[in-house]
């Protein structure tokens, strides 16, 4: 996945919803919910009744976020994951066949709701305002009312996602459901399971995710994604703030001390919130609780800290500040009170929807092993929270979504040796996971593990604008710069555009507020920008940089396919939309070297990096192909004896016989 909207700035605002009262009431809901569990289980099985008889009383889904069925295999073949071919010997394995694009949200949501982006309307990261042109997020849009009083949310969020998680429908005929952490459900939505939101969950500066560093003599050099604070120590003491919400007009923050002697340099006193932490370099604290008041308001938070940086100059590191699981800020689980239940049963845990700080292992505040070490705690976190769901739902379905392996193939992808270890570790440590998980079922409970895409290598990046302006079909202004993303395209002379990881657009008229391509121009000058992409090469190497060019009325259908990018550029392996594209800027030329340590992607053709689909029962695709991402939503409705609705554009996977109890323990 990759994490754009935080580095164009922070957000809007936030919703503060907590105070002692509301904890306690919280609290007392959550135990009340738990408690009433097995009657809203039973009342919902005499409420509804299902279609047929199903073959599974419990369904599990482990999602495996770019997860590559190429990798597994290979280890496989070297016994290296010996409980993927425990599974494979009870069940299946095959590949699957991502959404087009194969980027991370269009992906998920393709997988909930059974349905194509033009069904869903998420076909990006990023989406870009009609009227403003400017980029924003796809999935959630957060803004602040104009009016503060004391009982008033500060944020308003409303989600982009259309169409409905197939979880839902289950619930609606009385099978209970649980969803964690699956990327574009936030903000939460109302059914009566439980879930756990992920992807696009802001940090309390209302950003997708924006660290600090504080450095004794710093660089001066910006950070993108991060904000770099200098600090000054007299007598070995120094005093900062660190930055945290805003409300209204005010930004909130809260004081930090340092204490650090030359005499031992490798460990730091913090003092924070009333607590004294004793920081060694290089290890990360553990989750400490902040606070920020404005007036009798509290505002709670939660950070992690690393004492980094090349002895003997002072660096501080510190994770973007999430909201505390215990006092949400936002709503980001459903009910309200089911993240301040899993705070309890396991602890404060990672909330931000990209939670492993890729940016700041892109910017060097973090190194290899700390950047590691990081998404291994938050795995640890994230696996917390399913086992004690899963030995709490003992009936229904379960869905769980571990970053770890895209994480890690993001960032340790260009060195063979080190991509080797770092890579073929996250995977083994998925092996464990699903070890454990087989470990655990009864052999009647059905068990599914997928991925939302594979991986391939990102050397080069292309600017698809730059082209666009090459070729005569966009025009900047004469005062451009870089800067100015989108705000630097003349629109009166633009026919065609690019934002975002995957698309091009053209300047509609009647649809952008300053389009001048007619609706019957649209044919030709598809075609034409069409053909000309599909034959774009490489300067450096004279490699095709560009797999096929997809027309979005050939790929997408329903209601909102006309949100979509007109054109989908699928690239080849070690190409992918340029940093500076992602936000609609446009560079000097059409190519350039990916010099980030983010150097490993899935931004390329879907063909390229297929899915991974497993189950511990066989399976079968009736057309005989590979199965699609899209077939998931309606097969587990099916499985629970639930006819699927007629919307969903995926197919019902066959066979699932029950295996024998010695293949599934």
């Amino acid at each position: 996945m990759v994490p754009l909207l935080a580095y164009i700035g922070p957000g809007a605002g936030f919703a503060f919803l907590g105070s002692f009262l509301i904890l306690i009431a919280a609290l007392a809901l959550s135990a009340l919910a738990l408690l009433a569990l097995p009657f809203r289980l039973a009342w919902n099985l005499f409420r509804h009744r299902r279609s047929s008889h199903p073959k599974a009383q419990r369904i599990i889904v482990l999602g495996m976020d770019g997860l590559d069925p190429r990798r597994v295999q290979s280890m496989m073949d070297r016994g290296e994951l010996p409980n993927f071919a425990r599974l494979g010997h009870s069940g299946r394995i095959s590949e699957m066949t991502s959404s087009c694009p194969p980027i991370s949200p269009v992906a998920w949501s393709s997988f909930m709701t059974g349905v194509n982006p033009g069904k869903h309307n998420i076909f990006d990261f990023l989406n870009r305002d009609l009227r403003s042109l400017r980029p924003e997020l796809s999935s959630a849009r957060i803004s602040s009312p104009a009016r503060h009083r004391w009982r008033q949310p500060a944020a308003e969020i409303t989600g982009l996602r259309k169409s409905q998680p197939f979880w839902h429908l289950l619930m609606n005929h009385g099978v209970f459901s649980a969803a964690l952490r699956v990327p574009i459900t936030f903000p939460p939505e109302p059914f009566g399971g439980l879930s756990l939101s992920a992807m696009c969950v802001p940090d309390l500066r209302g950003s997708q995710g924006t660290f600090t560093v504080f450095e004794e003599a710093g660089s001066g050099r910006s950070l993108t994604g991060g904000q770099r604070i200098e600090v000054v120590f007299q007598n070995g003491r120094a005093d900062t703030l660190l930055e945290g919400p805003r409300f209204g007009n005010k930004s909130l923050s809260v004081p930090l001390v340092f204490h650090w002697a030359s005499s031992q340099p490798d460990l730091l006193l913090l003092n924070v919130s009333g607590e004294t932490l004793r920081l060694q370099r290089g290890v990360h604290s553990p989750w400490v609780r902040l606070s920020f008041r404005s007036g009798w308001r509290r505002i709670h938070g939660i950070a992690r800290f690393q004492f980094t940086g090349p002895s003997p100059t002072f660096r501080l590191y510190v994770t973007p500040v999430q909201i505390d699981p215990e006092h949400p800020a936002l709503p980001i689980g459903n009910p309200a009170s089911f993240p301040i239940y899993l705070a309890k049963l396991i602890g404060p845990f990672a909330t931000l929807g990209l939670a492993e700080d890729t940016w700041a292992r892109n910017e060097g505040v973090l190194d290899e092993a700390g950047f590691q070490a990081q998404a291994e705690s938050i795995q640890a976190e994230r696996e917390a929270m399913f086992f004690a769901l899963l030995d709490r739902i003992p009936r229904g379905f379960l869905t769980c979504v571990f970053d770890l392996p895209d994480r890690i193939q993001h960032l340790f992808w260009a060195d063979q040796a080190t991509a080797d270890n770092a890579i073929a570790k996250a995977y083994r440590q998925m092996d464990v996971l699903l070890g454990q998980t087989l470990d655990r079922l009864d052999p009647e409970s059905l068990l599914w593990v997928m991925s939302d895409h594979g991986f391939a290598s990102f050397r080069r990046g292309v600017n698809l604008n730059a082209w666009l302006r090459d070729h005569g079909w966009l025009t900047l202004k004469p005062d451009a710069t870089d800067a100015d993303f989108l705000g630097a395209i003349d629109w009166s002379r633009t026919r065609a555009y690019s934002f975002g990881l995957s698309g091009i657009y053209l300047n509609l008229r009647g649809r952008e507020a300053q389009g001048i391509v007619n609706p019957d121009e649209v044919s030709d000058l598809k075609n034409k920008i069409l053909t000309r992409l599909s034959q774009l090469t490489d300067p450096l190497n004279g490699s095709t940089a560009i797999v096929q060019v997809y027309d979005n009325h050939t790929i997408y259908t329903g209601p909102y396919a006309g949100n979509g990018p007109d054109l989908i550029v699928g690239f080849a392996d070690g190409y992918r939309a340029s940093w500076e594209n992602a936000v609609g800027a446009v560079s000097a030329t059409v190519f350039s070297d990916n010099t980030r340590h983010w150097c490993g992607d899935h931004c390329v053709d879907r063909s390229l990096v297929p899915a991974f689909l497993a189950c511990n029962r066989p399976f079968n695709s009736p057309d005989g192909k590979s199965p699609s991402i899209l077939d998931l939503a309606p097969t587990i409705l099916h499985l629970f004896g639930i006819t699927p609705p007629g919307y969903m554009d995926g197919t019902i996977l066959t066979g699932f016989e029950l295996p024998h109890a010695n293949q599934t323990k």
